[in-house]
């Protein structure tokens, strides 16, 4: 039986989540400790440049020479124009360190420093406890929730508080239905169809958007702004998919994580929404990968009804020819509308 992709829409889950440094750090948190979303859990620091002096081709002596006239070492904090090192007599050349920093090697006649310092703090993200510490890098995250899965996301992370402005799953969001009551709240809605929406929710500002789709001319000014945005079905005017709808909107008012990953198909990383949400047993973690089987719920992932929820009514044996001429393995699947449509089962993904 044909393997299927699965796409997370799950009204309660188990959501464990790495949260790591881009390089070595410091690890903050504890073991078992709970973390909320603005929570720091890691940090680093780092410097964006590196600056080589060569003393002993400056001063003009062998290394060995130059070493015993450098008067810096390892981790010394210089300032800009330091002089680290001179020659003798009466007009002695000097070397100067030409920006401010610190010495991370000196020896055989050169200095090495590095400059440009920058710190970092890793945020916890989402609401949970710490189950692993990564060393040097960052923790592993564990909560319960809902979890809806996206199909494109702009790279923020945030939380707020979800406001709802989709009437309709295809309700278009304009600049001028927000207002200063929504700063600090993530917004859901149906569309975006214009830059000046986008520039109009990071000015109040928002803690981010959820969206069932946008125009790609919009790409640019999505990924410049400082707020995560996730699109729950594409680019163009899609409506938001039913189940991903019916989800979210049945959680305004509640607290949701915004991590808009990028969609990577190798490590199986998507943009995602978790809404954190109360047990009192803990859920079953979600299943990565199925079989394909009647019955499924399935999302469409190509045109001409890409994002659309349907049904498996059955799978047909062996391989069907297309009107294309294309050969696959093929699902009849009845579409909410009532629709029944013949789909490649690699055009399908199921929701769970």
């Amino acid at each position: 039986m044909a393997l299927a992709p699965v796409h997370h829409i799950l009204p309660l889950t188990t959501i464990v989540r790495e949260r790591v440094l881009p390089v070595k750090g410091r690890v903050l948190a504890r073991l078992n400790q709970r973390v909320s979303p603005t929570d720091v859990v890691a940090e680093a620091t780092w410097f964006r440049e590196h600056v080589f002096l060569d003393a002993s081709r400056i001063l003009s002596l062998s290394p060995e020479a130059a070493d015993k006239l450098i008067r810096c070492k390892v981790n010394d904090r210089l300032a800009a124009g330091a002089v680290i090192a001179s020659g003798r007599g009466l007009m002695p050349k000097i070397v100067k360190t030409p920006v401010e920093g610190r010495v991370v090697a000196a020896g055989g006649g050169q200095i090495l420093i590095e400059s440009g310092e920058s710190r970092m703090e890793l945020r916890a993200g989402i609401s949970g406890n710490v189950i692993n510490i990564i060393p040097d890098r960052g923790v592993v995250i564990q909560t319960a929730g809902a979890l809806v899965q996206g199909v494109w996301g702009n790279g923020r992370v945030d939380t707020g508080v979800m406001i709802n402005l989709a009437e309709k799953p295809d309700a278009a969001l304009t600049a001028n239905r927000m207002d200063v009551s929504m700063r600090g709240s993530v917004i859901v809605a149906g569309q975006v169809r214009d830059a000046e929406t986008l520039q109009a929710a990071a000015e109040l500002p928002v803690r981010g958007l959820i969206l069932a789709s946008m125009y790609p001319s919009l790409l640019t000014t999505a990924r410049s702004v400082r707020y995560p945005i996730v699109l729950t079905d594409g680019f163009g005017m899609m409506p938001m998919n039913s189940a991903a709808y019916k989800l979210i909107t049945t959680n305004v008012k509640r607290e949701a994580t915004l991590n808009a990953e990028a969609f990577d198909r190798y490590s199986g990383v998507r943009p995602e929404v978790i809404i954190p949400l109360p047990i009192s047993s803990e859920p079953v973690p979600p299943v990565d990968e199925e079989t394909f089987a009647a019955g499924q719920t399935v999302r469409l992932r190509r045109p001409p009804a890409v994002g659309m929820i349907g049904t498996i009514a059955s799978l047909r044996s062996g391989l069907t020819t297309f009107p294309s001429g294309m050969r696959a393995a093929a699902a009849d699947v009845k579409l909410e509308n009532g629709e029944q449509v013949l789909v490649p089962l690699v055009n399908l993904e199921v929701v769970g």
